[in-house]
C-alpha cells in the first residue's frame, strides 16, 4: 500500500510539473502576443502555427547559448542563486488544489499533490524565501548594477509581504481555516440563488491590497524596480546568461501563476462555477468545440491569403481539440472537467491582467514604491482586518 501511495505521489508530481512548465512556456507566448496586439504588431507568428512553437525555440536557444561566467563572481553562491529561486518557486505549487476531488472505481482522486491544513502558511513561508535567490544573485555577481537590483528586491519583497499577509487575514477570519481546500469549500453556495458566496464581495478591499502586493512580490511592472533596465541594465540577473538566466525567468512566471492561483482560491471560489445551473458543467465542452471551429477557420483563411504550409497542421490539431470537447460532453468527464475549467479560466483572467498592466502602466519611482507599501497598503490592510473582525464578532 505504501508503494502504491508513493507511485501515485510521484505520478502527481510529474503531471503537475509538466503542466506547470507548459503553462510557464505559453504564458510567455501569451505575453508576447498580447504585447504585440497592444502595440499594433504581430508578436510571434512564424515559428509554427500562430507562433505556438516559439517557446520550444526559446528553450533550445537558451540551452545552446554560451554559458558565460564573469571572473569576479563568488562562484558557489553565483551558481546556487538561480537554482534556489526556481526550486522555491516550484515548491509552492505543491499545495495548490486544482479541482474538486472525485471518486472513480472506488478510489478518490485528489487534485493536488498534498493537502496541508496549513497550506496558506506553507505558501507564504516558501515564497518569502525566494528573496534569497535574488539577493544572493545580486551580491555574488560582483557588479554594482546586480547588487543594487538585489538590494531593491529585498527591500521591496519585505515591504509588500506584510501587506500581502495582512490582505488575506480577513479571508481566514471568515473561513476559519488555513487549508486552501477548506477556504474554497467555505465559499460554496449562492446568495438569492444566483450570486456566488465568494469572498471577493465581503473582502473587496483585501483583494485590492492582495492584487497590488502580488504585483510587487513578483517584480512585475509597475513594480519592476529590481530589473529597471534604464537604471540597472537588467538588475540582479545582469551577469547571468544561458540556462541560469532562464531559471530566473522560469521562477518569475511560476510565481505569477502561483499568486494567480491563490487569488482564485482565496477570493473567487476556486473551482466553483459562477452560476448555479446544471448545464454549466458542459461549458468546457462547448468552449473546446468553439476553439476547434475557430482554429480551423483561421487556418484555412490564413492559408488562402498567405499559402503558408505550416497551417496544414492546424485542422488536425483542431480535430483533436474537438474530439476532446465531444468527450467532455459525457457526464463523467464533465464532472471532472468543469471544476478544473472554471479554476483555469479564473487563473487565466489574472494572468491576462498581469500582462495587460505591464504594457499599459509606467514604472514607479523607488520612493513612490516604498511609500505605497508602508504608508498606504499596510494601514488599509490592517483596517480591513479590524473591521472584518468586528463584523464577525458582532
Amino acid at each position: 500500500m505504501d508503494l502504491t501511495i508513493l507511485i501515485i505521489s510521484l505520478a502527481k508530481i510529474a503531471v503537475v510539473l509538466t503542466v506547470l512548465f507548459t503553462c510557464v512556456a505559453y504564458v510567455v507566448w501569451l505575453e508576447r502576443k498580447v504585447a504585440g496586439r497592444i502595440q499594433n504588431r504581430w508578436g510571434p507568428h512564424r515559428t509554427g502555427p500562430f507562433g505556438l512553437l516559439q517557446p520550444a525555440a526559446d528553450f533550445l536557444k537558451a540551452l545552446f547559448k554560451e554559458d558565460f561566467t564573469p571572473a569576479q563572481v563568488q562562484r558557489p553562491i553565483y551558481f546556487l542563486a538561480p537554482f534556489l529561486a526556481m526550486t522555491l518557486a516550484l515548491m509552492s505549487i505543491a499545495v495548490i488544489p486544482f479541482g474538486e476531488n472525485v471518486t472513480i472505481a472506488g478510489r478518490t482522486i485528489f487534485f493536488e499533490i498534498t493537502d496541508l491544513n496549513i497550506g496558506l502558511l506553507y505558501i507564504f513561508a516558501v515564497t518569502s524565501l525566494g528573496v534569497y535567490g535574488i539577493a544572493l544573485a545580486g551580491w555574488s555577481s560582483g557588479s554594482k548594477y546586480s547588487l543594487m537590483g538585489g538590494l531593491r528586491s529585498s527591500a521591496q519583497m519585505i515591504s509588500y509581504e506584510l501587506g500581502l499577509g495582512f490582505a488575506v487575514v480577513g479571508v481566514l477570519i471568515l473561513s476559519g481555516t488555513l487549508s486552501l481546500r477548506g477556504i474554497v469549500n467555505a465559499q460554496s453556495g449562492f446568495w438569492f440563488g444566483i450570486i456566488p458566496k465568494w469572498y471577493i464581495w465581503p473582502q473587496f478591499v483585501g483583494f485590492l491590497v492582495y492584487l497590488t502586493a502580488a504585483f510587487a512580490e513578483t517584480n512585475r511592472t509597475p513594480f519592476d524596480l529590481p530589473e529597471a533596465e534604464g537604471e540597472l541594465v537588467g538588475g540582479f540577473h545582469t551577469e547571468y546568461s544561458s540556462l541560469k538566466f532562464a531559471m530566473f525567468f522560469t521562477a518569475e512566471y511560476t510565481n505569477m501563476i502561483t499568486v494567480a492561483c491563490l487569488a482564485t482560491l482565496l477570493f473567487f471560489g476556486g473551482w466553483m462555477a459562477p452560476l448555479p445551473w446544471a448545464w454549466v458543467q458542459h461549458v468546457p465542452a462547448l468552449v473546446l468545440l468553439g476553439m476547434a471551429a475557430l482554429m480551423t477557420r483561421t487556418a484555412l483563411r490564413t492559408y488562402r491569403l498567405e499559402r503558408r504550409k505550416s497551417y496544414f497542421a492546424v485542422p488536425g490539431l483542431a480535430g483533436i481539440v474537438g474530439l476532446i470537447g465531444l468527450a467532455f460532453l459525457h457526464p463523467v468527464f464533465a464532472a471532472v472537467a468543469a471544476p478544473m475549467f472554471w479554476f483555469a479560466s479564473k487563473v487565466f483572467v489574472f494572468l491576462f491582467l498581469y500582462i495587460w498592466v505591464r504594457w499599459s502602466v509606467p514604472r514607479f519611482r523607488y520612493d513612490q514604491l516604498m511609500h505605497l507599501g508602508w504608508k498606504v497598503l499596510l494601514p488599509v490592510a490592517a483596517a480591513n482586518i479590524l473591521i472584518t473582525g468586528l463584523v464577525v464578532a458582532l
